[in-house]
């Protein structure tokens, strides 16, 4: 039976999570489960033996155990920003800062930004049990990068067309890259590819020669 709203009881430590899972209708790696008791031998008269008793508590979802930990980050700088809540997108979350403070996140080119948003990505997968993509995004940084590579990269495909010179761009990540081949993709007399190994692959953008060569859009 449950004793409470996150605690149940049974015979077994097994039986009371298998009890808390069918209740709250979820699998064992989305919660969290401490034994607070463990079930006692019959004593010696035959009484009826102790059950086991274990606290289940679900574990948060991907984008708030992003939210979390980027509030932990917040707080522990003590920067006066504000995490706010997380945002499902197509490719999966985007969780802001916004605030004074939030700039310090940021760094050169986005690079501080970038590796507070890998340990979130890690942390989130872990705490969640969930796999999904995480955007950290800084006082709009982000819109303000995509805009920025949009116009760079068209402003090499003009000169790729022009000349039939291709042109490598600086080294970005899967993200930018990604900015990139869309903002190209059907562009008349040029095709996008990435090439090198992360942390500096790149997009190289090459003139068509002959029939139009398929744009590569993926990272």
């Amino acid at each position: 039976m449950s004793v409470s709203r996150d605690e149940w009881t049974a015979e077994t430590v097994e039986e009371a999570v298998a009890r808390a899972l069918a209740e709250l209708g979820l699998p064992r790696e989305r919660v969290d489960v401490e034994v607070l008791e463990e079930p006692s031998a019959a004593g010696l008269f035959g009484f009826a033996r102790r059950p086991a008793r274990v606290r289940v508590r679900a574990r948060p979802g991907f984008g708030e155990a992003a939210r979390d930990f980027l509030r932990a980050v917040v707080d522990f700088i003590g920067l006066p920003a504000a995490v706010r809540e997380p945002e499902a997108t197509e490719r999966g979350y985007l969780v802001r800062v916004e605030g004074d403070g939030a700039a310090e996140l940021i760094g050169r080119h986005g690079h501080t930004l970038d590796a507070l948003q890998q340990l979130a990505e890690v942390y989130a997968t872990r705490r969640s049990g969930e796999r999904a993509a995480l955007l950290v995004d800084a006082n709009g940084y982000r819109e303000r990068r995509a805009a920025h590579l949009e116009r760079l990269a068209r402003r090499a495909a003009r000169q790729v067309a022009r000349d039939g010179k291709e042109r490598r761009l600086e080294a970005m990540t899967p993200y930018e890259r990604r900015i990139v081949h869309l903002a190209l993709q059907g562009y008349p007399g040029v095709y996008t590819e990435s090439e090198g190994e992360d942390p500096f692959r790149r997009v190289v953008i090459r003139p068509v020669k002959g029939e139009a060569a398929e744009a590569d859009d993926v990272g």
